[in-house]
């Protein structure tokens, strides 16, 4: 079996923010009815995680890697480490077996970035690209929001203040990587948020 490459190979840029590309990431998509108990037990027996509210996205209780994102009222996006993908999909099957689901591995069918500096420099790059608010007072650590990157969709959230991670499908991650670089040109400032 070959290595996992990510759709950039970790292709990195530095300019008013980093761009970097995360290299490979575990991605499972579960769909069903989030409000069930059998769901939210199944989730946690493998990952450790709840489910997260509407437009967030939850870190994994303990010691766990794994994250659980929000993407619409009955499917939700488990972020784990690459190499747990198998353990956690035949946990969440073993669990869901008789409940109405889907649960299918994306991990080679999505690219993740991270776009890290100073606060209000992360948000303008990316205001650049989404139609998502972006203000400090509307997206803040935590939050998960789908949207559009220009041309195409995406997903952005904060995992702490001075970060955004993107995702978006790997057939246009080099699109999506040339954008991030475009908008963070160091000639390109726009100091909206300041």
């Amino acid at each position: 079996m070959s290595d996992p490459v990510s759709a950039l190979n970790g292709a990195s840029f530095e300019g008013l923010v980093t761009i970097a590309d995360r290299g490979p990431v575990g991605m499972i998509t579960l769909c069903g009815d989030l409000s069930t108990a059998a769901m939210a037990k199944a989730v946690d027996t493998a990952l450790g995680l709840p489910i997260p509210p509407m437009g967030r996205i939850q870190p994994a209780k303990g010691v766990s890697e794994g994250q659980a994102a929000w993407m619409s009222p009955d499917e939700i996006l488990l972020i784990l480490p690459y190499g747990q993908v198998s353990t956690a999909l035949r946990s969440l099957e073993k669990s869901l077996k008789g409940e109405h689901h889907l649960a299918e591995n994306l991990s080679d069918a999505r690219a993740l970035f991270s776009v890290t500096g100073s606060d209000p420099l992360v948000r303008e790059v990316l205001a650049k690209l989404s139609p998502a608010d972006l203000h400090p007072a509307a997206f803040k650590p935590g939050d998960f929001r789908r949207s559009r990157l220009a041309q195409v969709a995406g997903a952005i959230w904060m995992p702490a203040a001075g970060q955004i991670n993107v995702v978006c499908f790997r057939s246009v991650a080099a699109y999506v990587y040339d954008l991030l670089c475009n908008a963070a040109d160091p000639a390109a400032p726009v100091d909206y948020f300041r």
